[in-house]
């Protein structure tokens, strides 16, 4: 017979072992979108109905797309995580692991794409 506490018994029982972690992602990915979301709407809306010249000067130019890039970048992982747990609370057996992967390739599919894009119009 193992004499355990209360706590030892519960360490490591949790539903899924990474709650905190899948936490704390998307608080520190919600911050930094709640920083580079202003900085991209004002870098993109100074340039929002100029010629297509005026774009690629602007775009040239590295404070702007590094902006439209790191936005894009962590607006992707904060919406595959957000995805990921709206999945695993509500979706269950084979389902669950299929949506996740789909989510996932549709985030980094998006997040490459618009950095081809971005890089397509800085260079």
């Amino acid at each position: 017979m193992a004499f355990l506490t209360d706590r030892k018994r519960a360490v490591g029982l949790g539903a899924s072992k990474t709650g905190t972690e899948s936490f704390w992602r998307q608080t520190i990915s919600a911050v930094a979108l709640a920083i580079l979301v202003p900085l991209f709407i004002f870098t993109f809306g100074c340039i929002l109905g100029s010629s297509y010249e005026e774009v690629l000067a602007y775009y040239a130019r590295p404070f702007p797309a590094i902006i439209a890039a790191l936005t894009l970048v962590v607006s992707m992982v904060h919406f595959r995580h957000g995805m990921q747990v709206v999945i695993e609370d509500y979706v269950h057996g084979l389902a669950k692991k299929i949506c996740i992967i789909a989510f996932t390739c549709i985030a980094y599919g998006l997040a490459a794409t618009g950095l081809f894009a971005i890089a397509r119009l800085a260079l």
